[in-house]
């Protein structure tokens, strides 16, 4: 073993003189090719202690030329997996990080190494060393790093971050990508770079494509809206996810989506976003499919008092269910918002019919207490979805917004330019037909 390592010494020094050589000379391919065989000479003899300590040093040697430090991280890198055991990996890979920082030549290679380490530190459990690691690399800024894998990349810092509880920076990387970018088309980008464009790298096997990405992006994100309750961007997301072709076109994957979109459509709390999903869900011929949900959807639209005991005992079972489908089973602040929903829509559907009603006939519709109508009755007003008032010591709720003086003298004004404008068609037919007749009294 001893000669052996002699003669690895004895190799490597002859061959850094031919590489100090070839530098001094500017020769970019001897330089290169010497830095390779040292390389390849410290794998072959399987010292990868002296592997590491040679990546240092060629690295750091005086003008080394950008071409061989990429050459040699990159001839490094195929001995990764190589490695005969965890720590001799981790250790390569740490080392090759190390000479790549800060070098944007081989900024992509630095990128790759940081993931493979942050999988490394993920799968010993040491979720919040991955994330940090991940954290550091900004990979929005490399030119010459093809979509797809800048985007997985971003996806994957995402969600180690959902992993590690912290929402706040989930949020912040996520911006990163622009949902605008999953709808291009991949054929019809430009195949040919301009003189002087960065060349961009073509992504390696075992990055998803851009619609698979998609579904991953909108999942995280999911992930993310689900930690505080927004049910109409879960909803939103589960809508794009729908909209991808693979998804829409196989029965099997389509139907837990779309009752995904049925359920947080009917948790999100109205608003004219919500309205007009709700009426574009409505509208989708695959609702068919599931007629229970098109039901409830129907109820929603419609302006009637919903009753909830009746409404609970019809899709209690179908609430059940939705453990077996994707995205699992809706939780118990899920089941309570939606009793509350339906309280709200019934509140609008009472508001619509009355401008005056006792707060005990209100209570009565809504198959509530009278505390219980006054307190949904306020919230309502209070998140301004309502316009009411209450005389308590009367009992009576007043719906008729109270209108200043501005726009009294504004709806009397358009009334009257409505009345104008039936005199105005009146006054033209009654002469058109005096035309005719005098036309047919002349013939």
């Amino acid at each position: 073993m001893e000669g052996n390592n002699t003669n690895l010494d004895a190799a490597i020094e002859s061959l850094l003189n031919v590489e100090k050589q070839m530098r001094l000379a500017g020769d970019v391919a001897g330089t290169r090719k010497a830095a390779i065989d040292i390389v390849e000479l410290c794998y072959k003899a399987g010292a990868w202690k002296t592997l590491n300590d040679q990546i240092v040093l060629l690295s750091k040697r005086r003008g080394q030329l950008k071409q061989a430090i990429t050459a040699m991280v990159q001839k490094a890198m195929e001995y990764i997996d190589l490695t005969p055991d965890m720590d001799t990996r981790i250790e390569l890979i740490k080392t090759l990080s190390s000479v790549s920082a800060g070098k944007i030549y081989v900024e992509i290679e630095r990128a790759r190494l940081i993931k493979r380490l942050a999988k490394i530190k993920e799968e010993q459990g040491q979720i919040d060393e991955a994330a940090d690691l991940m954290q550091e690399v900004a990979v929005e800024t490399f030119g010459s790093m093809a979509k797809t894998e800048k985007i997985a990349f971003i996806l994957e810092q995402v969600r180690l971050c959902l992993d590690r509880q912290d929402y706040v920076r989930a949020q912040i990387l996520s911006r990163k990508i622009s949902p605008r970018v999953f709808d291009a088309d991949p054929s019809k980008e430009k195949k040919k770079p301009k003189e002087g464009d960065n060349i961009v790298q073509e992504a390696p096997a075992e990055i998803p494509s851009l619609l698979e990405l998609k579904r991953i992006y909108y999942e995280l994100m999911i992930r993310y809206y689900s930690h505080n309750n927004d049910y109409l961007e879960i909803c939103r997301c589960y809508k794009s996810i729908y909209e991808i072709p693979s998804i829409k076109e196989d029965p099997a994957k389509w139907i837990p989506v779309l009752r995904k979109i049925c359920w947080y459509l009917v948790l999100s709390p109205h608003d004219p976003m919500q309205s007009s999903l709700l009426n574009a869900t409505l509208e989708d011929k695959n609702l068919s499919e599931i007629p229970n949900f098109r039901l409830l959807l129907k109820q929603l639209v419609t302006m009637e008092v919903i009753q909830w005991t009746s409404l609970w005992e019809f899709f209690k079972d179908e609430y059940e269910n939705e453990k077996n489908f994707l995205g699992g089973a809706l939780g118990d602040k899920a089941a309570e918002d939606l009793k509350l929903r339906i309280i709200e829509h019934n509140i609008l559907v009472v508001s619509k019919y009355y401008s005056r009603i006792t707060l005990k006939r209100l209570a009565d519709l809504l198959c509530l207490s009278l505390q219980e109508a006054e307190k949904h009755l306020s919230d309502m007003v209070n998140s301004k979805s309502l316009i009411a008032k209450i005389d308590r010591p009367m009992g009576v709720v007043c719906f008729r917004t109270a209108q200043d003086s501005n726009g009294i003298l504004n709806s009397w004004a358009s009334n009257l330019e409505k009345l104008l404008d039936l005199v105005e068609k009146s006054c033209h037919q009654i002469h058109k037909e005096t035309m005719i007749h005098k036309a047919v009294l002349k013939a």
